[in-house]
């Protein structure tokens, strides 16, 4: 009926990074808005970007209410994980429970988008200040432990009726046939 405003709350993915730099052409969200105006263009569709390169679920819950609920969103596309596997599950689903939360009570729809899979090898070209950090990502992709967490976010928000666009899944089975 009326203008329709989406806030993607997330980390490096949601900011639209790609190798290095931000291209906002080929950003998910911006994705999103552009098959919305195809169906419906006589609606404006208003996309906050509230996604921060480095940051975890955690460490957003501080800034939620200024960057996602003053906007009054419609829907929230919340896409974290990347980072928060570098610490500990239950600091991860805790801090999702409260996002999901938080955005529902303020009468917005929540998905939860799993992003893409960390690296599986360290490539020869990795340069020499990210090598160590390549090998650690490399080693959490590797064990299980990226699956356990994104496994175990699914398995939350599934519980909590909380819609979940399952991107990591896609890009393990990718990963099966192409270098990702």
């Amino acid at each position: 009926e009326g203008p329709i405003t989406i806030v993607a709350f997330g980390d490096s993915v949601t900011h639209g990074s790609l190798l290095n730099e931000i291209n906002y052409e080929t950003v998910y969200w911006n994705l999103l808005r552009k098959k919305i105006l195809g169906v419906r263009n006589y609606v404006p569709v208003n996309v906050i970007n509230a996604g921060i390169g480095g940051i975890t679920a955690a460490d957003s819950l501080k800034r939620i209410d200024r960057h996602v609920l003053a906007h009054n969103p419609d829907l929230v596309i919340v896409c974290f994980g990347l980072n928060d596997v570098g610490g500990d599950l239950e600091t991860y689903l805790s801090s999702l429970r409260i996002i999901f939360e938080k955005c529902r009570n303020c009468g917005a729809d929540v998905i939860f988008m799993t992003p893409n899979m960390l690296n599986t090898y360290v490539a020869d070209d990795t340069p020499k200040q990210y090598l160590d950090f390549a090998r650690i990502t490399a080693e959490w992709q590797n064990s299980g432990k990226m699956d356990l967490f994104m496994k175990s976010a699914a398995e939350l928000a599934e519980n909590m009726e909380v819609e979940v666009c399952d991107c990591y899944s896609e890009w393990k089975k990718l990963s099966e046939t192409h270098d990702t």
